[in-house]
């Protein structure tokens, strides 16, 4: 719908009434942060919620893509003492997609097994957690899985019984917590690495502002409610989630198996999501849950911010029980999404953002950058991996809005600020690179937006599985971080490459 920009006092102050009943009844209900809590249904399931996915060639080894789901939002790291344990009953799985028709080729299925060594204790560990000859020792409630790949309808299985480390209790349970993840970062299958445990949530994102109505603290001057600028608040700082990984030869990922010789060869793009299923039949009684029956998908992310932002409230447990190859299904909400006559109406005083007929958005989510990381025609919300980029020598948190065509949304890092970039496509301030190089449009200052969150609470790894180690429950470090650095609103095009935590 068309919004006029010249609202008088008086229905500036009803929309604003209005759209503060809206988030009040509605906006607790669907989304906080990438994927986290992003469905009415998957807000009942924490243990199933998928909350972000990473495709990026291995920046140390890279005749190698490193494919990472994290699940289980919000992790309070003194949760004790049962703490966050992957579900017995979920399958967790990261998918493939190498000939670009949205039906995955290759899965990758992890499957938990829970046991308690002492039934008739509550304790989660009975002293400090080391490693032993067959194990972690000392621990009471541990886990191991299966990891199996499912590659045109083969299944394979890659390992069992593989170790998932203790989530980080505290000083005297896990002093040494690296050294215990270290052990469950595994080999498996030909050239394979896996690993499955606890660690810091990488996603960093301002959500309190974000969903205040739409608010940007940076750019708080220019909102229809203004209040004075601001740094941003990481939302997810200090928060834990579950974390499945692998890193997987490039040749094991082409519609060929063969390497990728080039950027433009057609073996060079694969499509990536990650999802978790239930069985399809739970019932209660005295005697416990009863589980049977198909398994049957709950949560799916390809693209960050797709079901948060995109999708109305109405669609998106079905959203989230969809698959790819039926994404056509959900056009209308890329096309004309709802946010773009939002950003029209919250401020006022930015150049206003097209609200309809929106294939810039289709291309760039559903069906790929042509010359970068295009599958074709179809409509698919897939994670497009152009493996025959190497990887940035001086990665930009903006990725190709910012030249680094390494970058979000070839793929997704963990340091890529998947937030800025959207909420800049959204509004039509892609940047010069893409302006100049892929005929989009470059609005002023749109062009600068973001929620002044532009890096992770904890550094990232330099090796697998790169994501930052979980905090621990005894240091309780507080949540909702100010964010560093806060991004120069006056300049167009906002940070230089490598803004923001460094990378080590």
């Amino acid at each position: 719908m068309s919004m006029s920009r010249n609202l008088g006092v008086s229905r500036k102050l009803g929309v604003l009434v209005s759209l503060a009943v809206l988030a009040t009844a509605i906006l607790p209900l669907t989304i906080s942060g990438a994927s986290h809590r992003e469905a009415p249904l998957i807000i009942k399931d924490p243990s199933a919620d998928n909350t972000d996915v990473y495709a990026f060639v291995s920046p140390d080894k890279p005749d190698m893509v490193t494919l990472i789901a994290n699940y289980i939002p919000f992790q309070e790291p003194n949760g004790g003492p049962n703490f966050y344990p992957f579900d017995d009953d979920v399958q967790y799985s990261i998918h493939v997609d190498n000939d670009g028709d949205g039906v995955t080729n290759i899965d990758y299925n992890f499957r938990f097994t829970t046991d308690i060594a002492n039934p008739d204790s509550f304790l989660y560990n009975s002293n400090t957690v080391a490693v032993g000859e067959d194990g972690y020792t000392n621990l009471n409630l541990s886990q191991t899985y299966t990891l199996t790949e499912v590659r045109d309808g083969t299944e394979t299985e890659l390992g069992t019984g593989l170790p998932v480390p203790p989530d980080n209790v505290g000083v005297r349970s896990t002093p040494d917590y690296d050294t215990l993840a270290a052990e469950a970062i595994v080999s498996v299958g030909d050239g394979m690495t896996a690993f499955a445990g606890q660690r810091d949530d990488p996603f960093f994102v301002d959500i309190g502002a974000i969903f205040d109505l739409g608010g940007l603290r940076p750019f708080n001057e220019f909102h229809l409610a203004p209040l004075p600028a601001e740094q941003g608040i990481d939302s997810t700082g200090s928060f834990n989630v579950k974390t499945i990984a692998v890193q997987v030869p490039i040749a094991q990922l082409t519609n060929d198996g063969e390497p990728v010789a080039a950027m433009d060869a057609e073996n060079a793009v694969v499509g990536v999501y990650a999802s978790a299923s239930r069985p399809s039949m739970s019932v209660l009684s005295a005697d416990g849950v009863e589980i049977s029956g198909d398994m049957v998908e709950v949560s799916r992310m390809g693209n960050p911010l797709i079901n948060e932002v995109l999708i109305p409230l109405g669609r998106k447990d079905q959203w989230n029980r969809a698959e790819p190859e039926n994404d056509s299904d959900f056009a209308e909400e890329y096309t004309q999404p709802e946010l773009a006559a939002l950003i029209n109406l919250l401020y006022p005083t930015l150049p206003d953002v097209q609200e309809t007929d929106r294939s810039d958005l289709v291309l760039i989510l559903l069906q790929g950058v042509p010359g970068l990381n295009s599958t074709g025609d179809g409509m698919f919300d897939l994670l497009r991996l152009n493996m025959g980029i190497p990887p940035s020598a001086n990665p930009s948190r903006l990725g190709v809005l910012d030249g680094d065509l390494a970058g979000f949304p070839n793929g997704r890092r963990l340091w890529d600020d998947v937030t800025d970039i959207e909420i800049r496509a959204v509004a039509q301030g892609y940047g010069t690179f893409l302006a100049e190089n892929f005929d989009l449009p470059n609005l002023a200052p749109n062009n600068t937006l973001g929620d002044g969150c532009d890096a992770n609470d904890k550094a990232f790894h330099t090796t697998f599985p790169y994501v930052a180690s979980p905090h621990g429950g005894y240091a309780h470090n507080p949540h909702h971080n100010t964010c560093q650095p806060m991004p120069d609103t006056s300049v167009a095009g906002g940070s230089t490459a490598g803004a923001g935590r460094t990378v080590r």
